[in-house]
Formats: structure tokens, C-alpha cells, sequence
């Protein structure tokens, strides 16, 4: 970075001890005037601590690799910085001097070749409580999903889809044609692309410190007495105990626990293949236009997310094992965490929820089928003949025709009495097929929920089959007029190009056209009040399957985990990062003054994670609710409702893609999952030795017993 305009930049820890001790700084440098500081190692001396960095004395006992960290943080090396609370002592050009104490609220920092200096900073996050900082947002969804869904052609979801791929293609032209004329673009300077090397920094300083900290007396040397008698009866007797120990563990770990984890592996590879042949069962189409069984249905569509999710987990839980075999600081893993554990919670929390509701439903079986029975009977079969009967007879004083209204509804009522004997067929079996319902709630509060969505759809089929009919009718009524009508203004509809052109008509034509655009603008009226009527109906039952379809978006999806976390530790979710300045002038009124050398101008700012806010963590929810509103109320729908086109629900896939964005867009194979399964973990795993001095035990590379010790004298 330039180094020209005198500004030097440090980044400053807020926990550092605030004690009068001297020590020496330790930390990285970015650059000649850009310093990152992570530790400060008291009473010990600057040269040692520079060979002792240098040597690698002060990484010693890592649990991983240093040079990870140093990939990490974009340094080949960390450096001596400057001194702290030794203002006598000379130092270098670039180096700083630093008072710090009880008495400072903020630490003052002069430096030979800084005229300013701008002090950041920062809370270090805790990484063995799995916080850190980020510069985007954290993401608790997967991004691999691929937008494209198949629809029929002409359905009204195909036709929302091109004209959504049509908005995108024509913005992404317009953004390309605006990028042409920008006039300058302000490239990014040096500080602002070392941001995200210092957002690392910031995430491993934590641990840099306890491991230099640690370290610290290995600086210089110290002398060590002897052993005496007493303690080497001691050391003996720990030793042959932990002899024993490590002998029992060795054999349950050679030879108990591979037979066990065999087993299991083997049990989730059989679970495995039953899931797959029921996934291919779900997922089969006859054609790749037609639907599947899971888009038909709500409880397969429920299995199929919960196989689904029983085919990830071992992935998951395999890829966040290996956090094991890397710093903590790594934070690739933490969104798969979240989502991993949040699936867990809410899968767990389904089946509690489930034991209760299907222990009601199953002690109550009896009075729920018979309530059921009598809703349906009530609602779908007296209040429909009631409705249709009123509309037989000049409904809230409109004058229909009523040899077309008594042909309608005693046809409508004719399918009505025929429904309602196969109800009255169904009627003892009810109480059974409750009761399965309720059984099947010991599998999450989900499935009845699916279960009763889907016995919705097949007890009312009678309202969606009048539904079609009625708007079929009003449909082919509405095209017949709108024809006969550009045939009285003398025009018609040119099929080939599209559009409306003149047209000479016979005089027979004419008056034949005239009679039949009189006669069923007339009929226009009787069959409007039943096609509204029905239409009201479907719509009815559509909003009310979209409530229990809500209710499974909130049990397969909420982030229950996610908002736990925001609640308990912000830091975990975080949602970028500010930087806060402080008011100099009150911070030097208040700060006593020191006998450093002289200081120069000083700004402070405090850097902050941001955490991540409560509209990104139910965005999926917010996208839901766009896509519904533009489903039923956008302007093509309500145009298929006054013309009696067939309206159909929301597709399943867009209504379910929240509950998929936690599963990847392609599912782990079986084969996949037994490589992933028995591969064998070298990081991380117990080393078992018998080499070094004396023959003795080893685990993680630490002696347990035996041996010869060496002491310095």
C-alpha cells in the first residue's frame, strides 16, 4: 500500500490487557504503514521473540498446520510490530510505540514515519463458540438451485415464465448497455482489496493469541530442576494408570468399535436404497411434461422432502467431521452447520409435536371422523344443494332463464346425490382411515397435515368438477359471443395472422349471426351466477389448502436454529460489517497524559459485525409470498377468471422450493455415499505408535507414560 500520505493504519484488538507491563507486539504487516496486531508477549525480550518467530517456537503444540494460517491471513510470516508501555527503548523506522494501562481508555501509538494515525478497532470473535465476521451475508440456504421448472404449454405458469425470462434477458441487455456509457469507474484501491485478508486476520487472531500466549515461556531459555524422588513415585503411578487405560481403548478402538461402525454403515447404505426406489417411484413421469406423483400429491411430496433429507444428512454430517482436521477460524463450514443442525431441530421437533397430535387423533378417532363427516356433509353437500337450488330460482331477484337454470342445476344436483352416497359409503371406514392418520403422525406433525390436505382434494373433486364444467361452458359462451360479435360489426378473427380484419357477410349471415348473439347474450346471465358461484367455491378450497401447504413450509423450513442464534449470539449469523468513529476529542480529554514520546493526531474507529437481519433469514418467506401474489392476483389470472379459462394451483415446485433450498439440486448417489462413508480420516484421527524413547503409548503425538524424560540442569 502507498505509504506516501503518512497515514498509518492499526488494527487494534479491544480485549488486549489494559496492565502497564512492557511487552512486545506481535502481529502481521499488511504493508510499511498498515500493521495488524494480534498479541502483545510480556517480559520478554524483542530479540528472542523475533528469532522465536522466525524459528517457529512460538507455534509449537499447534493442533493444526501454521502455514493454514498464513494462507489464511495472505502473510508468509508474522512480525514484531513494535513495543508496548517502553517508551525509552529505540526501535525501528517502521515500528510503534504503545502506551497502554489502567488509567488509558484507548492505547496512544506514535510511529517514526506516521505524521496521522487511525487506530480500528475490534472485538475478536470467538471461534471455538463458532463466531466470526464476514463481508457478505451469512447464507442459510444452499445456492445451487437451478430456476427451471417444466410446465405444460400454454398453462399459465409456462406463460409466466417466459415472460419472467423475458423481464430478465431484457434488464440484463439494458444493464450491459449502461455499463457502455459509464463514464469512469472508480477502481478498487489497495486497502479496500485487502479487506477480506484482514476479515481472516480478524478471525484468527483469537487463536494466534492463545497459542502465542501459550507458547510464551518457551521464549529464552529457562532452566528446569529435577524430578524429585516423591514426584517420580508419582509420575510412575499416573503412568501405569494411564497405561491401562489407553490398553482398554486401544482394544475397543481396534477391534469393537470397526465392527460397529460397519454395521451402521451398512444399515444406512440398506435405508439408502430403500429411499432411492422410493424416490424414483415419486419422481417417474410418464412423459417430462406430465406431472409426477409428488406434484400431484402432498403426502408424496412429503416423503419425498423427508427421503430427501435422510440421503443428505450423512453428507452433511461427513463434511462437518473434517472441521475437525482444520483451524476453527475456518468458517467455510458454518452455514452447513446451521443448516444441518436447523433440519435436525426441525425434524425433531415435527415428531414431538406429531406424538401429540396423533395421540389426540387416535384417542379421539371416533368423534374427529365423525365431525369430519359432518362438515363435509354440511358444507359440501346441504349448503351446495341449498346454493344451487336458490340459484334455480331467480337469485337475489336476477330474472334467469329458467329452463337453463332448472337444466344446470338439476344436473349439478344430480352428481351432488350420487356424491353423497359414496359418502355415506365411506362413512364407516372414516374412522379407520383417521386413525391411520393419526398413526402416521408419530412420523411428524407434517404428515397428517399432508395427509388431510390431500383428503381435501379427493372429498371435494364433486366442487372441482362442477368447477371445470361451469367454466367450461362460460368459456366456450364467451369465445361463441365474442365471434358473433365482430360478425355484427361486420369484421372477424384472422386466425393465421392474428388479428381482426373486415369481412363482407351475406344478409343471412348476418340475421343468423344477430339471433344467435341475442339468444345467448341472454343465457349470458344464468350461466355467469353458477360459473361464479363454483369459481368462489374452488377458490375457497385452493385457500385453504394453501393454509396447511403454509403450515408445511413453516415445520420443513422455519429457521428455528438460525433465529436462536440471532437471539443468542449475533455473532454467529453475521451480516457484514461497519466501522463506527469515535469522538476524538472527548477520548483525549478523558485520557490522562503519558510520558510517551509524541503522539500524533489520532482518530479511532470501531469496526462491528453486523448481524444478520431478521427480513434475510425469512427471505425464502418474503420470495413465497411474491410468488403466490403473483400467481392468483397478477393481471393474466384475473383475466383467465372474467374469461373462464381454467385457473390451476400454484406449481408444487415453486410452492416447495423454500423447503428444498436446504437440499442440494442433486442428491448424493449411493455410490457417493459408501465412498464418502468408508473412507478413511487420517486428520484428526487417533495415531497409535510404539516408537521414541522407551517404547511408549502415544495418542495425538503426546507421551502418556513411560519413557525417558530429559531434564535441563
Amino acid at each position: 500500500m502507498p505509504d506516501h500520505d503518512g497515514l498509518m493504519r492499526i488494527f487494534w484488538p479491544s480485549d488486549l490487557s489494559r496492565s502497564d507491563t512492557p511487552g512486545i507486539i506481535v502481529g502481521w504487516r499488511n504493508s510499511g504503514l498498515d500493521v495488524f496486531v494480534v498479541a502483545i508477549l510480556e517480559e520478554v525480550d524483542a530479540r528472542s521473540v523475533e528469532n522465536a518467530l522466525k524459528v517457529g517456537t512460538l507455534f509449537r503444540n499447534a493442533s493444526h498446520p501454521i502455514a493454514r494460517i498464513y494462507e489464511l491471513c495472505g502473510r508468509p510470516s508474522m512480525e514484531v510490530l513494535g513495543l508496548a508501555n517502553s517508551p525509552q527503548v529505540e526501535v525501528e523506522v517502521l515500528q510503534i510505540h504503545a502506551s497502554k494501562g489502567p488509567r488509558l481508555r484507548m492505547p496512544q501509538i506514535s510511529c517514526a514515519r506516521a505524521s496521522t494515525v487511525q487506530i480500528i478497532m475490534f472485538e475478536r470473535p470467538l471461534p471455538n463458540r463458532m463466531q466470526y465476521i464476514s463481508l457478505n451475508p451469512i447464507s442459510l440456504a444452499l445456492g445451487d438451485k437451478a430456476e427451471k421448472t417444466n410446465h405444460a404449454p400454454g398453462s399459465v405458469d409456462a406463460e409466466e415464465e417466459k415472460e419472467e425470462m423475458k423481464n430478465r434477458a431484457r434488464t440484463k441487455h439494458l444493464v450491459e448497455k449502461l455499463r457502455l456509457h459509464t463514464v469512469s469507474i472508480h477502481p478498487p484501491s489497495q486497502k479496500e482489496q485487502a479487506l477480506p485478508r484482514i476479515v481472516n486476520q480478524i478471525n484468527c487472531s483469537f487463536e494466534l493469541n492463545k497459542l502465542l500466549q501459550k507458547n510464551i515461556s518457551l521464549v529464552g531459555r529457562r532452566s528446569r530442576r529435577s524430578l524429585s524422588v516423591s514426584e517420580r513415585v508419582v509420575e510412575s503411578a499416573t503412568g501405569m494408570r494411564d497405561f491401562v487405560l489407553v490398553a482398554l481403548w486401544r482394544v475397543m478402538i481396534l477391534y469393537i468399535y470397526p465392527i460397529i461402525r460397519r454395521g451402521f454403515i451398512l444399515g444406512l447404505v440398506c435405508h439408502r436404497f430403500t429411499a432411492e426406489a422410493l424416490l424414483l417411484v415419486l419422481e417417474w413421469r410418464a412423459k417430462p411434461d406430465y406431472a409426477a406423483l409428488k406434484d400431484i400429491s402432498a403426502t408424496a411430496q412429503q416423503v419425498e422432502i423427508r427421503l430427501q433429507q435422510f440421503c443428505y444428512w450423512p453428507v452433511q454430517y461427513i463434511t462437518l467431521r473434517k472441521r475437525k482436521n482444520d483451524w476453527e477460524s475456518v468458517t467455510t463450514s458454518h452455514p452447513d452447520y446451521i443448516r444441518f443442525y436447523n433440519s435436525l431441530w426441525l425434524v425433531a421437533n415435527d415428531v414431538i409435536i406429531g406424538i401429540a397430535l396423533g395421540s389426540y387423533i387416535i384417542d379421539n378417532s371416533a368423534w374427529v371422523a365423525e365431525s369430519i363427516s359432518e362438515f363435509l356433509s354440511l358444507y359440501s353437500i346441504a349448503v351446495l344443494r341449498r346454493t344451487i337450488a336458490w340459484l334455480m330460482d331467480w337469485p337475489a331477484g336476477l330474472k334467469l332463464n329458467n329452463e337453463l337454470a332448472a337444466f344446470l342445476g338439476d344436473l349439478f344436483l344430480w352428481v351432488i346425490d350420487h356424491w353423497s352416497n359414496c359418502l355415506e359409503a365411506l362413512r364407516p371406514v372414516l374412522p379407520h382411515l383417521i386413525w391411520f392418520i393419526g398413526f402416521s403422525s408419530f412420523a411428524g406433525a407434517s404428515m397428517p397435515i399432508a395427509l388431510f390436505s390431500d383428503l381435501l382434494s379427493i372429498l371435494t373433486i364433486h366442487i372441482y368438477s362442477f368447477y371445470m364444467a361451469s367454466a367450461r361452458i362460460f368459456n366456450w359462451q364467451y369465445t361463441i359471443l365474442l365471434s358473433l360479435f365482430q360478425l355484427f360489426r361486420g369484421k372477424k378473427h384472422n386466425v393465421l395472422r392474428k388479428r381482426i380484419d373486415s369481412c363482407d357477410y351475406d344478409l343471412d349471415q348476418l340475421l343468423l349471426g344477430t339471433i344467435l348473439f341475442t339468444l345467448l347474450f341472454f343465457l349470458l346471465p344464468t350461466v355467469i351466477v353458477f360459473y361464479l358461484t363454483f369459481a368462489c367455491s374452488r377458490m375457497a378450497i385452493i385457500s385453504l389448502k394453501a393454509v396447511l401447504d403454509t403450515l408445511l413450509a413453516c415445520l420443513n423450513h422455519f429457521p428455528l436454529f438460525a433465529l436462536m442464534l440471532r437471539i443468542k449470539d449475533s455473532q454467529r449469523l453475521p451480516g457484514g460489517i461497519c466501522f463506527e468513529l469515535k469522538d476524538t476529542h472527548q477520548l483525549t480529554l478523558s485520557t490522562p497524559a503519558t510520558d510517551s514520546p509524541t503522539t500524533p493526531p489520532t482518530s479511532y474507529i470501531y469496526l462491528k459485525s453486523v448481524p444478520l437481519t431478521f427480513r434475510a433469514m425469512f427471505h425464502q418467506y418474503f420470495q413465497l409470498g411474491h410468488r403466490i401474489r403473483k400467481h392468483y392476483l397478477s393481471p393474466r389470472v384475473l383475466l383467465c377468471l372474467a374469461t373462464g379459462k381454467f385457473v390451476p394451483p400454484i406449481h408444487r415446485k415453486n410452492l416447495y422450493s423454500l423447503q428444498y433450498s436446504m437440499l442440494p439440486a442433486r442428491r448424493a448417489g449411493i455410490m457417493d455415499m459408501w465412498r464418502a462413508l468408508t473412507a478413511r480420516e487420517e486428520d484428526g484421527k487417533e495415531k497409535w505408535d510404539t516408537g521414541g524413547s522407551g517404547g511408549a503409548w502415544r495418542v495425538n503425538g503426546k507421551r502418556l507414560n513411560g519413557g525417558t524424560r530429559r531434564y535441563a540442569h
